[in-house]
C-alpha cells in the first residue's frame, strides 16, 4: 500500500471522479478503522448525462486506465481496476456525491420539416427531460430553437422560436417546475450540421435544451 502522505499523479477526462484519501501516516490514531476495502483510490462515474470519459492513474509504482463506470483503481497505480459496488461507492464517496453540484446536460428535440412537430423519437424523449429537470433544486433550464437553411432566415428565425416555444409550453403542461426558463431562436444561425443555402438537414431542425 502506498503511504497515504506521499503526493501521486491522476490524469482524467470527461467524467466524474472521486478520490479516497485514508491519511493512515498522517491522521490521529483515536479515528476509527473504516470498513475492509481498497484505501487510496479512485472511481470513475458516469455524469449526469450518461456520458463516459477515462481516467489515467500514474505514479513511479505503476499505470492505470479506467474506462467503465464504477471502475476504480489504487492511487498509486500498482494493482488492476477493479468494480466498485454500489455498498462501497456510498461508504466512500457518499458525503461527497451528495456535496457535488449537478453539472449542466443538454438535449436535442428534432422537428419534421417545416413546423413545430416533433419527430417520433424526440416526442418519446420528453419524459427523460421532465425527470431529469425534477432531479434538480431549483433548475435553470433553456429552450433555444434552430431551423435547417430552407427558406429566408427571417421566416426561420420565426420557426425556431416557435418550435421553442412549443417545447417550453408542452414542459410547462406536464408539470415542469424550473426557477428560471428562457426561450431563445437562432433561427439558422447556429447550424448542427453545417449546410449549403436550401439544405433539409434534419439534424439542424431542433431544439436544444440545457438544464443547469
Amino acid at each position: 500500500m502506498t503511504d497515504a502522505c506521499t503526493p501521486q499523479r491522476v490524469s482524467l477526462s470527461i467524467g466524474w471522479v472521486f478520490s479516497a484519501l485514508v491519511m493512515a501516516g498522517c491522521a490521529s490514531p483515536q479515528v476509527p478503522e473504516p470498513p475492509p476495502g481498497p484505501r487510496n483510490y479512485v472511481v470513475l462515474l458516469p455524469e449526469d448525462s450518461g456520458a463516459l470519459g477515462k481516467v489515467f492513474v500514474k505514479s513511479d509504482k505503476g499505470e492505470q486506465t479506467l474506462d467503465q463506470a464504477r471502475q476504480g483503481a489504487l492511487i498509486s497505480g500498482e494493482s488492476a481496476p477493479f468494480s466498485v459496488s454500489a455498498e462501497q461507492l456510498k461508504r466512500d464517496f457518499g458525503s461527497a456525491m451528495a456535496a457535488s453540484p449537478h453539472l449542466p446536460v443538454r438535449y436535442y428535440l428534432y422537428f419534421e420539416t417545416g413546423g413545430a412537430r416533433l419527430t417520433a423519437e424526440s416526442q418519446a424523449l420528453i419524459a427523460t427531460v421532465l425527470t431529469k429537470i425534477a432531479e434538480r433544486d431549483n433548475p435553470d433550464v433553456s429552450v433555444i430553437g434552430h431551423s435547417d437553411t430552407v427558406g429566408k432566415a427571417e421566416a426561420n428565425a420565426v420557426l425556431a422560436y416557435q418550435r421553442a416555444s412549443t417545447i417550453a409550453n408542452l414542459l410547462r403542461e406536464k408539470g415542469m417546475q424550473a426557477a428560471t426558463l428562457s426561450i431563445e431562436s437562432h433561427g439558422e444561425s447556429n447550424l448542427l450540421v453545417p449546410t449549403p443555402d436550401e439544405a433539409p438537414e434534419p439534424r439542424n431542425r431542433r431544439v436544444e435544451i440545457t438544464i443547469r
